[in-house]
């Protein structure tokens, strides 16, 4: 059966200045990361609910109620100041929830929660996606660093599956795509890591309370998952339906 997700971030918005001679302009452009992953998830009768980046820090839900609409909840590439400065506490100075809190007991309390890596997502570029020192640090399957934590592989990097009978990449098989990237982090004692990069967690999972968390610690889309990872391999489809199904099955 199908589940309910919420998938937070996965967009941005780009200025472009053109210099032509002495002449110049700026173009700006929305531009949505989501496709691979909405698509997937999607084609396996999940219902999915995109909440771009520029929404987040009005709509994200604020309380146990408003996130029991949704059976699990994805942050990708969304950093923690996007989801606890509302505008009330960041333009009028007003006192208000935590988000992060409201999510963090939300899954003690049998919520599900995944997390995508990306520029910020973890600790993230400069460290500026900041869940470190959050809530939510409490209820994720992983111990983030106190640096950027990204590893760029422009290489390409192969992941390695160490354990193919967990539930969230059984149906990945065993040969997966380079990727050419992920944030590092440390696997909590306990916790599942049937995927690895690099000798890192790529896949993590483990429960939290009455509830369940995973990681993905790479992209679910380009830049550090390139076409031949997250449009070409069927197995990507495989993976994060896996991911979502154990997370939904508490």
């Amino acid at each position: 059966m199908g589940k309910k997700v919420l998938i937070a971030g996965e967009s941005w918005m780009t200025s472009s200045t053109h210099v032509k001679g002495v002449d110049e302009f700026t173009v700006h452009s929305y531009v949505e990361g989501v496709g691979p992953l909405r698509d997937a998830l999607a084609s396996r009768g999940h219902e999915v609910v995109h909440m771009p980046a520029h929404l987040v820090p009005t709509q994200f839900p604020g309380n146990a109620d408003a996130l029991s609409e949704f059976d699990v909840v994805v942050l990708s590439d969304i950093g923690a100041n996007s989801i606890q400065l509302a505008p009330n506490v960041f333009d009028r100075f007003q006192a208000g929830e935590d988000r992060l809190v409201e999510l963090r007991n939300w899954v003690h309390d049998g919520g599900a929660l995944m997390m995508i890596g990306g520029y910020l997502s973890f600790s993230g570029f400069q460290a500026r996606a900041a869940f470190r020192q959050t809530a939510l640090a409490d209820a994720l399957p992983v111990t983030m660093l106190p640096e950027d934590d990204r590893v760029e592989t422009p290489g390409g990097m192969i992941p390695v599956v160490v354990d193919g009978t967990h539930p969230t990449v059984s149906g990945s098989g065993t040969e997966w795509p380079a990727l050419l990237g992920y944030n590092r982090v440390i696997a909590k004692d306990g916790v599942a890591v049937p995927a690895t990069i690099n000798g890192d967690p790529l896949v993590a999972a483990g429960a939290y309370g009455k509830g369940r968390s995973a990681v993905f610690t790479s992209d679910c889309s380009p830049h550090w998952a390139p076409p031949e990872f997250c449009e070409q391999w069927l197995g990507y489809t495989n993976l994060f339906d896996g991911l979502i199904t154990w997370l939904s099955e508490k």
